[in-house]
């Protein structure tokens, strides 16, 4: 049985090349060798992009074309949008009535966002509970390799 891999992107704009260098290319070549999860995460970007959604769903789109102009065969992975698989929200609601705050507080990818993007107003639930969507997107599908950062 092949392991599970689960990799997201947030819609906040087109696709670039450090986006095919960075995630794409390995996207491509892993398409045989996996279990594929590739998803767009809507809602992982609303928690950024929430003063001005509109673009979130454009984008969702355009880079649906793009990674599959790019080589994502549909045959070969799991291309889904996060906000589509309703278990996502309800395991990130359960897991949010046991997750600490001082837990998030120190996850390193909110403290990543929050040095990245200084100039947005990142004080929302939204934002701090971001580490909690992010669990419940990869047990959701009991992902074996989650090829992200330090988090």
């Amino acid at each position: 049985m092949k392991k599970k891999m689960l990799t997201g992107f947030r819609p906040t704009g087109r696709l670039h090349l450090g986006h095919l260098h960075g995630n794409i290319k390995n996207m491509i070549s892993s398409q045989d060798k996996y279990t594929n999860f590739f998803f767009l995460v809507d809602w992982h970007a609303l928690s950024t992009e929430y003063q001005d959604p509109k673009n979130i769903r454009s984008n969702l789109l355009d880079c649906v074309i793009d990674l599959v102009s790019l080589g994502i065969d549909p045959d070969l992975t799991n291309l889904y949008r996060q906000s589509d698989i309703p278990e996502i929200s309800e395991l990130t609601l359960y897991f949010s009535m046991i997750t600490p705050i001082s837990w998030l507080e120190r996850c390193p990818t909110y403290k990543e966002q929050i040095k990245e993007l200084k100039s947005k107003d990142l004080s929302t639930l939204g934002f701090m509970s971001y580490p909690v969507l992010m669990a419940a997107d990869i047990l959701i599908v009991n992902a074996d390799i989650v090829p992200v950062g330090e988090d």
